[in-house]
């Protein structure tokens, strides 16, 4: 029986295979971290349902599917305009191709940074960190210590170390380089803020709230990780939240219009958001 397929099977059917393959796994790494994805995780569980009722003979049922998937081939393209458009530029610039090795250069230096903040966050190690995005952001890291260095776990570790000069400023990251340490913020003047909060979380929120930047604060008393945007502050963030942040940011994505929308969005489906008068 497998003789008798292998013998129709032609090198222009697996080439044609592994066209179809290539396409559908590079559309869905595009569509990951988007509205889209739940969309596809919608058509699969509606697909399984439909072969379920052709399979059981669930005549209704199937009927109603089939007029649900033409209604959605038309409103498809309406809703998830955005994202379409999205992959279409991503193809036209060529970037669709490597878009494999980019995701693979962030997750590597997520990983960096997340094995830092980790270990600081287990020996409650004070620290503060801003992810700078298009507002710059020289007026605090101009007159403080340039490094203009990578992000390694082991240099994070070092100057967030007590007793060191560099300890209780903050580190500027831009892109995949640290512009600087031992950086001065504005702390936020936003008198509905908890006393429970100290200088390091004022400062993170502050800066977010003169700029885009995103801020991660390790707490030296309780060994959380928070992270503040636009002013808002999320508490005991876990690695696996963390990491996925940061490959967002380390993608090149992190310096897109709808990046920050989408980590709030992210926060709030997570449940993990706080107002600021908590």
């Amino acid at each position: 029986m497998l003789i008798d397929i292998l013998s129709f099977f032609r090198w222009q059917d697996a080439l044609d295979i592994a066209l179809v393959t290539f396409i559908i796994y590079k559309t869905l790494s595009l569509l990951a971290g988007t509205r889209a994805i739940q969309l596809v995780k919608g058509l699969f569980v509606l697909a399984l349902l439909w072969t379920l009722a052709r399979w059981l003979n669930l005549d209704t049922f199937e009927w109603l599917l089939s007029r649900l998937f033409s209604a959605l081939l038309f409103i498809i393209p309406i809703i998830f305009q955005p994202e379409l458009r999205r992959i279409l530029e991503e193809l036209g610039r060529g970037s669709m191709w490597r878009q494999t090795k980019v995701r693979k250069r962030a997750e590597e230096i997520a990983d960096e940074m997340c094995a830092g903040l980790m270990y600081c966050c287990a020996h409650k190690i004070g620290a503060l960190i801003v992810l700078q995005r298009e507002t710059g952001l020289k007026d605090y890291w101009r007159n403080a210590v340039l490094l203009d260095a990578d992000i390694t776990n082991e240099l994070l570790i070092s100057v967030f170390w007590p007793n060191n000069p560099l300890h209780d400023g903050a580190m500027i990251i831009d892109g995949e380089r640290i512009l600087a340490a031992g950086c001065y913020l504005p702390l936020t003047e936003n008198a509905d803020l908890s006393r429970w909060l100290g200088t390091r979380h004022r400062a993170a929120i502050g800066v977010t709230e003169v700029s885009d930047a995103v801020s991660l604060i390790v707490s030296e008393e309780r060994g959380e990780i928070s992270l503040a945007i636009n002013g808002r502050i999320s508490s005991d963030l876990k690695e696996a939240q963390l990491r996925k942040y940061l490959v967002h940011y380390f993608s090149d994505q992190g310096k897109e219009q709808g990046f920050l929308d989408n980590l709030k969005e992210e926060l709030l489906a997570l449940g993990s958001e706080k107002e600021l008068d908590t």
